[in-house]
């Protein structure tokens, strides 16, 4: 098991059980076994869990801790989320793989700048390019999207209601964050 935690301590990516028995030369229901003991050991009120997504596993921030570690280590970048981006990411988590013109049709606004923000986030990336004249990106959610909302893969989305009333409250504390402006 130490020898497992160890690993996923320094992997910057998931690892999957199958990586973890080939290079530790140990049974798949002995790499099973640890990783088990592991997610006890790290969840609850543990300021790190384990977590697993597309058949990787990994250790991660608490989310219950995540706006004071996001304050402390990247205020910026957690702000850059704004509810243009948000909502972009939702159209692309439900509809994904879709271009920036099939995006800017269902929000009816450019959304270049709400692409951009995502990419640098990470919670989005190019995965191909539509076959039409201009050859335009097509974008999904990545794993770091999945790692961020506590999916194992996508399949795991809420309902499209669920996750609106989620944006709401994103948006709700954004709104409290931002000073305000009166005209």
């Amino acid at each position: 098991m130490s020898k497992i935690e160890a690993v996923l301590f320094l992997a910057s990516d998931g690892v999957t059980v199958d990586f973890l028995c080939e290079k530790l030369g140990l049974e798949k229901s002995e790499v099973e076994e640890a990783l088990k003991g592991l997610r006890e050991k790290y969840s609850g009120a543990s300021g790190i869990h384990l977590i697993k997504f597309k058949n990787s596993w990994q250790l991660s921030t608490n989310p219950a801790y995540q706006e004071e570690v996001a304050m402390i280590l990247n205020p910026v970048r957690e702000k850059a989320l704004t509810r243009s981006a948000l909502e972009t990411l939702a159209i692309i988590a439900y509809k994904q793989p879709l271009t920036r013109l099939d995006i800017e049709d269902i929000r009816g606004v450019d959304s270049a700048y709400a692409l951009q923000i995502l990419s640098q986030n990470n919670m989005i990336e190019v995965v191909g390019r539509k076959d039409t004249v201009g050859n335009p990106l097509i974008y999904a959610t990545s794993d770091e999207f999945l790692k961020r909302f506590e999916l194992e893969s996508i399949e795991e989305l809420p309902s499209y209601e669920d996750l609106i009333e989620k944006i709401k409250v994103i948006s709700t504390k954004e709104d409290e964050l931002m000073p305000r402006v009166d005209a």
